[in-house]
């Protein structure tokens, strides 16, 4: 299956991230910790060039925490100032208003010379679909500011937020590019749930995390689901999962989508284990 996703929403959106990046002195860009390459969008890059710029690797707690500092590692050689956060825990963002200040040391000094005292930063937000940016901004103002939600597409229009005298955030609506570089960053978003579900073949999709996961964490498949890979075929593994699971139909066949869809909810929502689909070494 080839992996697209770009409604025509997303085109408005970037034209007015484009004018709004003007307004603004950092970039808080939202990568998910499982795949913090695929989920990098390469326009923000363009958008952002000429300011400080930070990642938050979100979901970090269900993502493989070696390959979490490799990938902190990387962004940091880059000059990204880099943080590992799980929006939905307010402790793992006490880090936030360091990393900002320090991204924008440059600019509060220049700031102090001409005797600007106390203005706040203003900080763009930004990711993809479902990445949690909304749930990063509600955490970190202890307040529901923004909606949330478990599917792409929530964020429909820019907002500001005065978090404090120190920061404003400007949220946006996720985007994605109009053509992915290839297919393995589509399949990697589709399996996050960053494309809208409604589009793809959850069998097929199903069948390509089976496939990553004998090749990589074979043992999730064990501890999930008391399957020990002996070299079967991924439809085979997928057949034995159903079986476990009663994901069968009248008769006792086997249902297919419903066993899909079982086990892309458990890689989602963490039951198979702290997985990372993307590697250093791919780049």
């Amino acid at each position: 299956m080839n992996y697209q996703w770009y409604p025509g929403h997303m085109t408005k959106a970037v034209r007015q991230m484009q004018e709004d990046v003007k307004l603004i002195d950092l970039i808080i860009e939202l990568v998910d910790a499982r795949v913090p390459y695929s989920s990098k969008n390469p326009d923000i890059d363009e958008i952002g060039k000429n300011k400080s710029r930070v990642i938050l690797l979100n979901k970090s707690d269900l993502a493989d925490s070696g390959e979490n500092q490799k990938w902190k590692n990387y962004y940091s050689s880059l000059g990204y100032k880099v943080l590992e956060i799980d929006a939905r825990n307010k402790a793992s963002l006490k880090g936030i208003i360091n990393i900002v200040k320090e991204a924008c040391k440059e600019k509060i000094e220049r700031d102090k010379k001409r005797g600007i005292m106390n203005r706040p930063i203003r900080a763009m937000v930004v990711g993809i679909p479902n990445v949690g940016k909304s749930t990063f901004i509600n955490s970190f103002a202890s307040k529901a500011c923004t909606k949330t939600g478990n599917k792409p597409g929530v964020t429909k229009g820019k907002q500001w937020i005065r978090l404090s005298k120190e920061l404003e955030l400007l949220d946006t609506p996720g985007i994605l590019w109009p053509k992915f570089e290839n297919n393995t960053v589509g399949e990697r978003l589709a399996l996050i749930g960053s494309i809208n579900d409604d589009i793809i073949d959850k069998n097929e999709l199903s069948l390509a995390m089976i496939d990553f996961l004998v090749s990589k964490y074979s043992n999730s498949l064990y501890d999930r689901y008391n399957i020990e890979y002996k070299g079967e075929k991924s439809i085979e593994i997928l057949e034995q999962i159903a079986a476990k699971r009663g994901c069968l139909i009248k008769g006792g066949e086997i249902d297919y989508l419903k066993a899909s869809t079982l086990l892309i909810d458990d890689f989602r929502t963490g039951k198979l284990g702290r997985i990372t689909l993307d590697s250093v070494q791919e780049i």
